[in-house]
């Protein structure tokens, strides 16, 4: 445990010694001295506790898991410093320590540098190439860590974390057809990691179409007849959020299938007669029942 507050601290210290444009550099230099000279506190928590138990935010932190006293928890080691950096001569706002949010002083690589420095698992190894990290978004962005329970990691509540940012998605998941993350039966991180990954859309699977099968697994085939855009990528035809058409379907059948199906006289009927597929009911689909792919001998056409 030891060795790992160790590494925390060299990793902050090296990115405050990298001090980047437009940030003031007093309250950064006061914390990278404090870092060389590291004088933690003797009594750990407890010279914290004196001034900030007051405080029911700071004290929830031992309803935490970071605040438990295990091998794995700050608490067991160096304790409150473990995270915001050695005490030094720290006595209400007379020097400054290691904080985190807005309006602290450290770039959100820096506030990041000292949670990676213990969350460093197989999970999050895509952290610094993904779209959050490049467009500067910090881990309390989105985690609360003095609160018994993160409400990023409870299901009912970590779509309306995402969804604060991601207002798109959330007004397609309100949309009549959905995936059911507003009644809380999925989560974001069901298809996504926000930590990132090697896919597209930071996606748990390698692509679109194996992360829709881990649910999906009765349209994965393989099949006999195999229709090509269903095989390349669900997204061709469904949005995954939410639509206003059935299914999560793009656009309406038959217009869906016309925008490939165009130069087909059969599929191009023009409407205007009981006779038309575009008055037909679902139009394509009378027919067309097995639209994702068929194994009828007799089912070229995605037909039985």
């Amino acid at each position: 445990m030891t060795m790992k507050i160790f590494n925390v601290m060299s990793v902050v210290l090296v990115l405050l010694s990298g001090v980047s444009t437009g940030v003031s550099a007093d309250p950064l230099d006061t914390l990278m001295k404090k870092f060389e000279e590291g004088k933690y506190s003797k009594k750990g928590a407890d010279t914290c506790i004196m001034c900030h138990k007051r405080s029911d935010k700071v004290m929830a932190i031992f309803d935490s898991v970071h605040g438990q006293a295990n091998s794995k928890s700050p608490m067991a080691g160096l304790q409150c410093e473990a995270c915001h950096g050695p005490q030094g001569k720290h006595k209400g706002k007379n020097e400054p320590m290691v904080t985190f949010g807005e309006e602290s002083p450290l770039t959100a690589e820096m506030q990041n540098s000292v949670c990676t420095s213990c969350h460093n698992d197989t999970t999050r190894v895509a952290w610094h190439t993904s779209l959050h990290a490049e467009q500067d978004v910090s881990c309390v962005s989105c985690h609360q860590l003095h609160v018994s329970k993160d409400p990023v990691l409870v299901k009912d509540q970590q779509v309306e974390v995402c969804s604060g940012c991601h207002i798109s998605a959330k007004a397609d998941m309100n949309k009549r057809s959905s995936h059911p993350l507003k009644w809380g039966d999925m989560t974001c991180s069901d298809c996504h990691n926000p930590h990132g990954s090697m896919s597209d859309s930071a996606l748990n699977e390698i692509d679109v179409n194996q992360t829709c099968f881990e649910c999906h697994a009765e349209k994965r085939g393989p099949f006999l007849w195999e229709h090509a855009p269903v095989m390349e990528n669900c997204a061709n035809c469904h949005d995954a959020h939410g639509s206003v058409n059935e299914a999560l379907l793009k656009s309406r059948v038959p217009m869906l299938c016309k925008q490939c199906h165009a130069n087909d006289g059969h599929a191009g009927t023009a409407p205007g007669d009981n006779s038309s597929i575009q008055t037909g009911g679902q139009g394509c689909l009378n027919c067309h029942g097995q639209i994702h792919g068929s194994n009828h001998p007799s089912g070229k056409a995605f037909q039985f």
